[in-house]
C-alpha cells in the first residue's frame, strides 16, 4: 500500500479515527507522517520487534518470575551458540534449537500468555475428520493409560479401560462408559 499523501513511499504508519461514529482511515510513510506531525522522530516508529516484546512482555515476565533476578537472566548462555537470555529477548528469535532447552524454564510464562494459556499444541484436524481423529487419539490415550494400569498391576481399572476400548473400536457411543467416572 501506498502513501496516501506523496504517493511514491510505501505507507508504515496506519491511522484509524472514529468521529461522530464515522471511521475514517491515512495510510502514511514515516516521512509524511513526520511532516505532518503524527510521530515526531523515527524513534517513536514502531518496528515488529517492538510488537512482539510487547506482546511476551519479557521484561516484564522475568521480573516477575520467583528466584529470577536480572543478573541471572544476563548470565543464562545457551552452551552451543552462546545466545544469552537477553539477546534473545532483545532479537525474539532463538540462535539454534538448543536455545529452547536452555530457556526451558522462562518461556512458559511466555507461551501461556501468547496462547491464552494453552502450553500443548495439539494440532489441527479438519472438520470431516475431527470426529474421527479425536477418537482414534482417544483410544490411544486410553491404550497408554492401559499399560500403565497393567504395569502398576491394577488390572481391574485395566479391565474397564480395556472394555471402553473395546467399544469405542466398535462404534459404540462412549457416553456408557464415561457415567462410570
Amino acid at each position: 500500500m501506498e502513501c496516501e499523501v506523496c504517493h511514491e513511499n510505501p505507507a508504515t504508519l496506519h491511522l484509524t479515527n472514529y468521529i461522530n461514529g464515522q471511521k475514517t482511515e491515512l495510510h502514511v510513510c514515516q516521512k509524511c507522517a513526520m511532516e505532518k506531525g503524527y510521530i515526531e522522530s523515527k524513534d517513536d516508529a514502531y518496528t515488529i520487534h517492538d510488537l512482539l516484546s510487547g506482546l511476551f512482555s519479557f521484561n516484564s515476565n522475568l521480573s516477575k518470575q520467583p528466584g529470577i533476578n536480572k543478573s541471572n537472566q544476563s548470565e543464562l548462555t545457551c552452551p552451543h551458540c552462546k545466545m544469552t537470555y537477553h539477546q534473545f529477548a532483545k532479537v525474539g528469535k532463538f540462535g539454534c534449537a538448543h536455545c529452547y532447552k536452555t530457556f526451558e524454564d522462562h518461556l512458559n510464562p511466555i507461551f501461556r500468555r501468547v496462547h491464552s494459556g494453552n502450553t500443548e499444541h495439539s494440532g489441527k484436524i479438519p472438520k470431516r475428520q475431527h470426529v474421527y481423529l479425536q477418537q482414534k487419539r482417544l483410544i490411544q490415550d486410553y491404550r497408554n493409560q492401559l499399560k500403565i494400569l497393567i504395569d502398576e498391576e491394577n488390572f481391574e481399572e485395566a479391565a474397564k479401560l480395556r472394555d471402553r476400548i473395546k467399544a469405542l473400536e466398535s462404534g459404540e457411543s462412549s457416553s456408557d462408559s464415561n457415567e462410570e467416572e
